[in-house]
Formats: C-alpha cells, sequence, structure tokens
C-alpha cells in the first residue's frame, strides 16, 4: 500500500524536489544568498513535508485498506466509512452498484425459481401420462413390437428423471436423510426398472454384495446406481455387469464393473464435466453427457469419493467408497 501511495502522489512529490531543487540552483547562482541558510530551509522543508507525507498516508489510505480487504460481495460490512470527498464519491458509487446488482439478482433468483418450479410440474404431470403409456405397452399381444414401445419409453422415462434430479440437486443438502440402506434392495430395483433394456441387449448381472448395508441417502444413492448402471448397459451388449461390494479400511466400496467399449484414456479426465460426451464417438446422439456429471454432484455431498477405471474395448468399473460413519456427521448437521 505505501508503494501505491507513493505512485499515487508521485506528481506532488515530483513538484515539491523541483521546487527545492529550484531554490538551491537559485542560491548557487546568484552569489548575494547565502547558500548555507538555505540549505538549511531546503532540509526543514523535506523534514516537515516527509513528516506530513507519513501522517497523510494514515488518514487517506484508511479507506483504500478497507476497500482492498472488502470481499467485494452484495454486502456492504466492512467497506470502511469515507472521509474525502473523492472517496465519498467512490462510496456512493458502490453503494448504488451494489444495491442495483442485488435488485437484479433477486429478480433473477425469483424468475429461476418459477421456472424450476414450472419445470419439476411439468415433469410430475408428463409421469402420469407416461405410467398409462407403459400399462398400455405391457398390454401389447407382439413380444417385438412391446420389446421396441418399452424401450422407447424407458428412455424417456430416464430422461424426464435425469431432468428432474438435475433441477434437484441444487438444493440436495435440504433433501438429504442419512439411514441404513439395504444395497441389495436397492440395486435390485434399479435393475428391475431396466429389465427390459437389459434383455434386448443380452445383459446378465452378477451381484456379490459381501457388504449388504451402507450408511446413507437411499433417494439419492439410487439416483447414482441408476446412472452408473444405465452408463453400463448403454455401452455394453451381451455380457455381464458385475456390482460388487466389500470393506476397506473401514470404508463401504460399490464397484460396477462391465465389459463394454469403455473409456479413451484421453477422456478420462473430462468424464465429470457438464454436457461433455466423447471426443471419439463425437456423433453419437444416444449421449447427453449430463449423466456422470449429476452423479458425481450427488456422490459430492453425500461424501461418496468415485474412482474409475477403464481400457478400450475392454470395459469400466466405477468405484463408490462411502466415508466412515464419523464422516456422516456434517451431512446430518445440514
Amino acid at each position: 500500500m505505501i508503494r501505491k501511495y507513493l505512485l499515487e502522489r508521485i506528481s506532488w512529490i515530483l513538484l515539491f524536489v523541483c521546487q527545492q531543487l529550484l531554490i538551491l540552483l537559485i542560491a548557487y547562482v546568484d552569489t548575494t544568498i547565502p547558500l548555507m541558510p538555505i540549505l538549511y530551509v531546503v532540509f526543514l522543508s523535506v523534514l516537515v513535508f516527509s513528516l506530513f507525507i507519513i501522517v497523510r498516508y494514515s488518514r487517506e489510505t484508511r479507506f483504500y485498506k478497507a476497500l482492498e480487504e472488502w470481499e467485494g460481495s452484495l454486502e456492504l460490512i466492512g467497506m470502511g466509512e469515507p472521509e474525502s470527498p473523492f472517496e465519498r464519491i467512490i462510496e456512493h458509487k458502490i453503494v448504488t452498484q451494489t444495491e442495483r446488482l442485488q435488485k437484479l439478482i433477486s429478480q433473477n433468483q425469483l424468475a429461476l425459481e418459477h421456472e424450476k418450479d414450472d419445470l419439476l410440474s411439468w415433469i410430475h404431470e408428463v409421469k402420469t401420462p407416461l405410467t398409462a403409456m407403459h400399462l398400455m405397452i405391457e398390454r401389447l399381444g407382439d413380444p417385438s413390437l412391446k420389446a421396441q414401445l418399452t424401450y422407447e419409453w424407458l428412455r424417456i422415462h430416464l430422461l424426464l428423471d435425469q431432468q428432474l434430479h438435475q433441477k434437484r440437486i441444487s438444493f440436495i443438502e435440504n433433501d438429504l436423510y442419512i439411514e441404513q440402506v439395504n444395497l441389495k434392495s436397492v440395486v435390485i430395483q434399479e435393475i428391475k426398472a431396466l429389465q427390459s433394456w437389459c434383455i434386448q441387449k443380452g445383459i446378465g448381472f452378477d451381484i456379490q454384495l459381501e457388504q449388504p448395508e451402507v450408511l446413507c441417502d437411499a433417494k439419492w444413492l439410487a439416483f447414482i446406481i441408476r446412472q452408473l448402471l444405465t452408463n453400463a448397459i448403454k455401452y455394453s451388449d451381451h455380457c455381464d455387469i458385475i456390482i460388487r461390494s466389500y470393506e476397506r479400511h473401514d470404508r463401504t466400496l460399490l464397484e460396477v464393473q462391465d465389459f463394454g467399449r469403455g473409456i479413451d484414456p484421453k477422456d478420462m479426465s473430462r468424464i465429470y464435466e457438464k454436457g461433455f460426451t466423447s471426443t471419439t464417438r463425437h456423433s453419437d446422439h444416444a449421449s447427453t453427457g449430463m449423466g456422470l456429471y449429476l452423479t458425481k454432484k450427488a456422490a459430492a455431498s453425500l461424501h461418496i469419493h468415485m474412482d474409475v477405471y477403464s481400457k478400450p474395448d475392454e470395459g469400466t468399473t466405477f468405484t463408490l467408497i462411502f466415508p466412515k460413519r464419523n464422516d456422516f456427521v456434517s451431512i446430518a448437521s445440514m
């Protein structure tokens, strides 16, 4: 701050220095003027000016120091009290701009809340005819047509479910209920929901749950498992998907392993990015690039660490590493 202050006042300092040099020059050129008294006067002037700079530094930088330490948020607390007319101009502009931004943000948040509520309401309304459609499909006599329509119905259902959770994930902390969750019941429920798709692609499941229960939120855990199973089924054909759980270092691990096309190594660092699909199969319109992004966000809110191992054309293994029991204290306090 001292350097900035001196740079700000450099023109005044240079003016003072030039004045003192001019006085010394005149005293040096004009022999009638005694040089020593002039030197004494210049010395006193420099001393007084230096003390003046020190005193003014403390007063003139107080407001700017507070402004520099201010977080720059829309809260005006801690911005500092202005003293000079110029500081009052700065404060007035900041306060006016902040109030305008606060008003604008409030309006935008209200509009977003309305939009989110409308979308959630629409999704719930669409689920009613979707359920009726599923019942109608179940009554079809043609097995081939029934399988095709069920697959398309499932795709719509999964996309709606993904959109619903995408809107809910922003306030997931308010929607958590931590309890002992039976892994087998959650996994079986999600497999049953995807059964028609699995039959169509010739996919089976090998379930090995050594650790039968986990401390988590049942609804969001089901969503995470659903997204991992959906990915595994989507990129696999005529193979088994292995689902296993076990304990390591007082932590429960849940693995979902497929033997599908795998993930290209150069895509590995980007698979959790919003909207990212693939660089090798960019023309794959079936992928939205939202599944793993939402899965990662939901897992982070539940303090679940996600690992992935994959080899192209050999398959992919996603591992959910659940936190220790004590780590859930912070979640339960939300």
